[in-house]
């Protein structure tokens, strides 16, 4: 079997551009998929990487070094010589969504969320409302922040990872902030207080098995949040909460399939749903050596689901704004 893995950051997706501060995470992303890859038998993987990065060289691996001008060739031929595809790019401006339907015109099997499910989990509002009307625990998320009181969180509505997300002390100074930028499409939420987790999902026709609980660390500086890193497989799911949380949230969205992430804040109240990322993310990384099995070859035994066991926690540090 041959899979072109893509990863946006890593794989030309720049191209002509300035690479981002972020880049590390889409190079731990490229790398782990890589590696859990090429680890299976009869795998053949072939890659684009954005022609000013190194270009590693591994058994089973073809890497085709692309630049501004090549790169729509160079994507295609990639998709047409595979028999499957791993998309891992930002949901945000339909980036990603344009990616799997391209995957899916072209015949090739997609190791990834359905683009419908793609579409619906880069807005947070639209998000949040789906789960909302599901019964998932969810972090109330508005278009205006006149409804809240206490302290606000104003982020982007598409976008990904903490990417421009503020802290405002109340409504009031959201809504000045808000008035000042009525080209921002952000929404807003109130701040609850809690440790800030993810869950990492293997999804399928609105089933989900749960891989691990990261914690993630975010800092803010000034009035903005940066993420730090994330440690995989950080805390026990002992009572199950976790993974009723997971099943509800594939119930709820069931054209997420393979690797999906979770954000959210375990507060007073119990873990509340943040977003939902339908793409591989930094936790990926260190899911390998985290647990007892191969992630990447959980995604393609799919629909099949059998239990991981988690082994030890796993730290991987970033630094700059947030993403995941």
């Amino acid at each position: 079997m041959k899979v072109f893995v893509f990863e946006f950051v890593t794989g030309g997706g720049y191209a002509g551009q300035a690479l981002p501060d972020f880049l590390g995470d889409g190079e731990l992303m490229w790398l782990a998929l890589v590696d859990d890859l090429i680890a299976l038998p009869g795998m053949e993987v072939l890659t684009l990487r954005d022609a000013r990065l190194a270009m590693p060289e591994r058994p089973g691996l073809t890497v085709v070094a692309t630049d501004a001008a090549r790169f729509r060739f160079d994507f295609t031929r990639c998709l047409d010589a595979a028999d499957a595809a791993w998309m891992v790019a930002p949901e945000s401006d339909g980036l990603l969504e344009s990616l799997n339907r391209q995957v899916e015109a072209a015949g090739k099997r997609l190791l990834g969320c359905r683009p419908d499910a793609v579409r619906l989990a880069a807005s947070k509002h639209a998000t949040a409302a789906r789960l909302a009307g599901a019964g998932v625990a969810t972090v109330p998320t508005f278009a205006t922040p006149d409804l809240l009181t206490g302290a606000v969180v104003a982020k982007p509505d598409d976008g990904i990872g903490c990417e421009d997300t503020l802290l405002f002390a109340d409504a009031a100074a959201a809504q000045a902030w808000h008035d000042t930028h009525p080209c921002a499409v952000h929404v807003f939420q109130p701040y609850v207080a809690g440790a800030s987790l993810s869950l990492s999902l293997l999804c399928c026709d609105g089933q989900a098995q749960l891989l691990s609980v990261n914690r993630q660390h975010v800092g803010l500086a000034g009035d903005r949040f940066e993420f730090h890193g994330v440690t995989v497989n950080a805390l026990d799911d002992g009572d199950g909460r976790y993974a009723a949380l997971a099943a509800r949230v594939a119930a709820a969205i069931p054209g997420l399939w393979g690797y999906v992430g979770v954000d959210l804040i375990a507060g007073a109240f119990g873990p509340m749903v943040l977003e939902v990322n339908p793409r591989a993310t930094v936790s990926y990384a260190g899911l390998h050596t985290a647990l007892d099995c191969n992630p990447a070859q959980r995604v393609l035994a799919l629909p099949e689901m059998r239990a991981c066991r988690g082994l030890r926690p796993i730290t991987l540090e970033t630094a700059h704004a947030c993403a995941d």
